[in-house]
């Protein structure tokens, strides 16, 4: 694990059991996220999820896909969903304690990506952005469920606080503008956006072109 992440995979793994406790908090519009995606999957679909927390909407996806790799940081989050994937009998789910450079780099791999609640968490949103896009196949769609802390005041002033108690973990504030032009610059196409309502995230999904941007 990257020395850079060590603070943020303590901050995980303190909060995971009461992470894992906490209802979501928009509950229509999570199962309209998991409907979005769903229309992007195939019974022999290889997904991608990183930043996967305790495992939920991999768990929830796993029936329409043929195999998912979800990857968290924190081993206390990893450990939950691997106790949920059991009892749930997502057998197709695996499960690894790891960033998203730390993963193999096999370019073309996966139909799709998923990254919900990460990309402002993350230390190097160009990278991972840019990771993404070279594992999925040409053709293959990114979706992502991303806080644009811009749009809240009042976060823009506290998380620096917070971060200097150990309170927060280090975040990126994006603008939804912003979100989505780091995301085209990568090559991606926007296909979709929507969010639910204002200071909510933002739920995108992009494509990775099929050659020469066709």
């Amino acid at each position: 694990m990257k020395p850079s992440t060590n603070q943020d995979e303590r901050f995980w793994d303190k909060i995971a059991v009461k992470y894992a406790q906490k209802p979501v908090a928009d509950e229509a519009a999570y199962q309209q996220k998991l409907e979005m995606t769903r229309e992007y999957f195939t019974p022999e679909s290889l997904v991608l999820e990183f930043g996967c927390g305790t495992g939920s909407t991999a768990i929830a996806h796993a029936p329409f896909v043929k195999h998912i790799v979800a990857s968290d940081i924190s081993g206390e989050m990893i450990a939950i969903a691997e106790r949920k994937a059991i009892a749930a009998q997502a057998n197709n789910v695996l499960f690894v304690r790891a960033d998203l450079t730390e993963l193999p780099d096999r370019e073309g791999e996966y139909d799709v990506v998923m990254g919900h609640s990460i990309l402002h968490l993350v230390r190097d949103p160009q990278a991972v952005m840019s990771r993404v896009y070279r594992v999925l196949k040409p053709g293959g769609v990114f979706v992502s469920s991303t806080a644009c802390l811009d749009e809240m005041g009042f976060w823009k002033l506290a998380l620096p606080i917070a971060r200097a108690f150990g309170k927060a973990p280090h975040v990126n504030i994006f603008s939804r503008e912003g979100l989505i032009s780091e995301m085209t610059g990568q090559g991606f196409d926007l296909v979709h956006q929507w969010q639910p309502k204002k200071g909510a995230a933002v739920f995108l999904i992009a494509r990775k072109p099929i050659g020469n941007g066709e």
